[in-house]
């Protein structure tokens, strides 16, 4: 089966499964804070083209024009529901519905901001080549990613020396991706989530 058949399939039945979770979510968020649902923002796909991802809302409303774009250690912008909701990575579950479109896969280099896209070397932007996913080698790597930024230095820890780091996991795994190492990685995500493992 290829990889994008099954990120198709794969994608359409956990929506159809998950849908009454989704609607429980949707539901407690509407009730922990004033806002919408859901959170909608730019990232780039693959060729570095920018789609729109879709997640469930964790931060109050209005929250990347009062802080860095990034999350940090102990952000005040995160809602009490969205930290339940990060901790367990259920706020990743609309990102599915980009999975069902084509914009992502399951496994894959996660899909970047665009202004940090100057950061990246030509070899780096080899990153572009596959389509983004929900996890990667670098994602599992870093799980514990916002406890290691402050919001003094954020956005300049991140683009100099958390995205290096990510990035060579990453061309690492597209070097030598398969779909055993694909489900590998998935396997691995799964048991961090359920047993809260850091990288």
């Amino acid at each position: 089966m290829g990889k994008r058949l099954f990120d198709a399939i794969a994608s359409l039945v956990a929506l159809a499964v998950l849908s009454p979770f989704f609607l429980v979510i949707a539901a407690l968020i509407k009730l922990d804070s004033p806002g919408p649902v859901f959170f909608r923002q730019q990232r780039l796909g693959q060729g570095a083209r920018p789609f729109m991802i879709y997640k469930f809302r964790t931060m109050q409303a209005g929250a990347p024009a009062r802080g860095p774009r990034i999350t940090v250690h102990g952000d005040p912008r995160v809602t009490p529901l969205g930290r339940v909701l990060r901790r367990f990575d259920l706020d990743e579950l609309p990102t599915l519905l980009n999975v069902l479109r084509g914009d992502m896969s399951f496994v894959g280099p996660r899909p970047e901001l665009p202004e940090y896209l100057p950061y990246y070397s030509e070899e780096q932007k080899q990153v572009f080549t596959v389509r983004p996913g929900l996890t990667d080698p670098g994602t599992l790597a870093f799980r514990n990613e916002a406890a290691l930024i402050d919001d003094a230095r954020a956005e300049d820890v991140y683009a100099r020396e958390i995205l290096p780091r990510k990035l060579a996991l990453n061309l690492e795994y597209i070097r030598s991706r398969s779909f055993l190492a694909d489900a590998a990685i998935i396997a691995r995500t799964l048991a961090a989530v359920v047993f809260q493992t850091k990288g």
